[in-house]
């Protein structure tokens, strides 16, 4: 399935894509997407509609962050070997975990907004993971039985605020526009290997970033597990598994966004997105 939030910021419907790719409402059965939708037992309830039923959309509406009520955006960093060299950094041996503020998040086709003084916002393309039952200490082996699904998203960064205001990478990766999720959740069972997704990213029609999530360090069930021997991962929870290279940061010189750019993005089957980048 492919299950999308829709409409205006702050009134948004919840939805599904059908076969045809025709948005169907859904906000007769449920009154939204929340972080519980996302459960086993909730997706299996959206499972048995009958889809032909649900009345269909009509016009192309805008798309929102296709979750509501998320509760923790966690990320990996350097998780591709390119990337760790662009950047001048060591391979990992463990994933590097920081956390990027829920507020950042926006709809995937959302203006981006530079902060006051931005001089050095930065792009990152990335495979989202969306938890579906709550995970805690799980095994690599068990822990794909508590994804969801999975999503596309831009890990946005204020190099500057990033790496020169203190050493936390998480100021630099919080502004607000910072995290667009989307178009649309899709369900785990759709997806047959999570680790044979091509990405890619452009800015203003230039493809800046290409890669494949079977180069990760650490691929997704590695990540899940890790990560919850450290927190529960929560339903709803997002993890972002990091960026292949071609970051403006890795440039010679660097190249950064400005005013008027146009970012647009996807990961293999899970759809694109679109982007304006405006000012403060």
């Amino acid at each position: 399935m492919k299950l999308v939030r829709y409409g205006q910021k702050g009134s948004e419907k919840p939805g599904l894509l059908d076969g045809d790719g025709n948005l169907r409402d859904l906000s007769h059965e449920f009154s939204d997407f929340g972080a519980e939708s996302m459960t086993s037992q909730a997706l299996q309830a959206i499972k048995d509609l009958d889809i032909k039923d649900l009345p269909m959309v009509d016009g192309k509406p805008r798309l929102g962050v296709p979750l509501t009520g998320i509760g923790k955006l966690v990320c990996i960093g350097l998780n591709y070997s390119d990337h760790a060299k662009e950047l001048g950094a060591d391979t990992p041996t463990e994933p590097v975990i920081f956390m990027k503020a829920t507020s950042s998040l926006t709809g995937p086709f959302d203006d981006i907004r530079l902060p006051r003084d931005s001089t050095r916002t930065d792009w990152e393309v990335e495979l989202a993971v969306v938890i579906g039952d709550a995970a805690s200490y799980v095994s690599e082996d068990d822990a794909i039985n508590h994804v969801a699904g999975f999503s596309t998203f831009i890990d946005l960064s204020e190099r500057d605020y990033q790496n020169k205001r203190g050493g936390q990478w998480t100021k630099g990766k919080s502004c607000d526009t910072f995290g667009p999720l989307g178009p649309w959740i899709v369900t785990r069972d759709e997806i047959l290997d999570p680790q044979r997704l091509s990405l890619w990213l452009e800015v203003d029609g230039r493809r800046k970033q290409y890669g494949n999530t079977e180069l990760m360090i650490f691929g997704v069930s590695q990540i899940v597990s890790y990560v919850s021997q450290f927190m529960t991962l929560h339903p709803g929870d997002v993890i972002a598994t990091g960026t292949p290279p071609g970051v403006g940061a890795g440039m010679d010189p660097p190249e950064y966004l400005r005013a008027g750019n146009r970012i647009d993005a996807g990961v293999d089957g899970l759809g694109n997105q679109s982007h304006f980048v405006v000012g403060a």
